[in-house]
């Protein structure tokens, strides 16, 4: 089993397509699937269940991801660290982004990282909290900035960005328009806009109000910010959010409501860093970029 066998099957994995893998790693589609029937062979079960449309993993397959990304991410750390001690910082930055962190740039950062390490090639994925966790206990991530992570779903090192309050945004013909506070028990009956299940400003609005013993339903599941802000404009719900919303354009012309009462949730962003590994090169790089950046960050919420 060669490393190049595993760069391609962990292509093959993640793009769900020969040809887009084939594209992705500059190599023909025949030697691609040639790689990968090799391996096969050599593992004597197959890795993938192949029809016209689409490729999947097996349970074996499954179960090779798994070590193959841990083997693929220490192979490159350890080419990183030799470059390191000879004074050059090369190889691979993979980061994982959630999409509403906040207290920093992530395109700002990365700008002044390729500035200061133009050798280096970054990735970027951004994924829901859940995935990015997994993404680095893996070995696929180098690091991730996420949100509302509790201590249960993670054993490695968790450095704080930021921290702001919850709120609700309403369009100014609802009920809530007026009011400057309302408490938990006051949101019954509401229609909610909200992500879908793994982006952190959801798990944060779930947590919360679990914890205030307030059921709730959300009508419209949406991917971005953008999507949230404008149905919430039309009158379709409303939104339980991170404060920083509000301070956006497009929150412009909706309703700021506090929460009031003992229960007032909050929303944290953090830097998750792998777990029992050093980290490599290259996100010891970007956390130095990150620490140099804290006194400059503006307060949220």
């Amino acid at each position: 089993m060669e490393l190049r066998q595993l760069e391609h099957f962990v292509a093959v994995a993640e793009e769900r397509h020969f040809t887009r893998a084939a594209e992705r790693l500059a190599v023909s589609q025949s030697g691609l699937s040639a790689s990968v029937r090799a391996l096969e062979h050599e593992l004597r079960t197959p890795l993938f269940s192949r029809t016209t449309r689409t490729v999947r993993l097996t349970e074996a397959g499954q179960a090779l991801l798994v070590e193959a990304e841990r083997t693929l991410a220490g192979a490159r750390a350890a080419r990183d660290a030799v470059d390191a001690v000879r004074g050059l910082l090369r190889g691979r930055l993979t980061l994982g982004v959630e999409q509403c962190v906040a207290g920093v740039s992530p395109a700002r950062l990365l700008a002044a990282f390729r500035r200061e390490h133009p050798h280096m090639e970054i990735r970027l994925r951004q994924e829901g909290t859940s995935s990015l966790l997994a993404g680095v206990a893996g070995g696929r991530l180098d690091l991730a900035f996420a949100a509302t992570v509790s201590p249960p779903e993670w054993r490695g090192e968790l450095v704080p960005l930021a921290r702001e309050r919850m709120v609700v945004l309403c369009a100014l013909g609802h009920r809530l328009a007026g009011v400057a506070s309302v408490e938990w028990t006051g949101l019954r009956g509401e229609s909610f806009i909200d992500f879908h299940p793994d982006w952190g400003p959801r798990r944060a609005a779930d947590e919360a109000f679990a914890t205030a013993g307030v059921r709730r339903s959300v009508a419209l599941e949406v991917n971005d910010v953008h999507s949230l802000l404008e149905l919430v404009h039309e009158g379709l719900g409303v939104a339980v959010v991170p404060h920083h919303f509000s301070r956006k354009p497009e929150a412009r012309g909706l309703a700021v409501v506090e929460f009031s009462g003992a229960h007032r949730p909050g929303y944290e962003s953090v830097v998750v860093l792998p777990p029992a590994r050093s980290l490599s090169p290259g996100a010891k790089a970007l956390m130095g970029l990150v620490r140099q950046d804290a006194p400059r960050r503006e307060p949220v919420g």
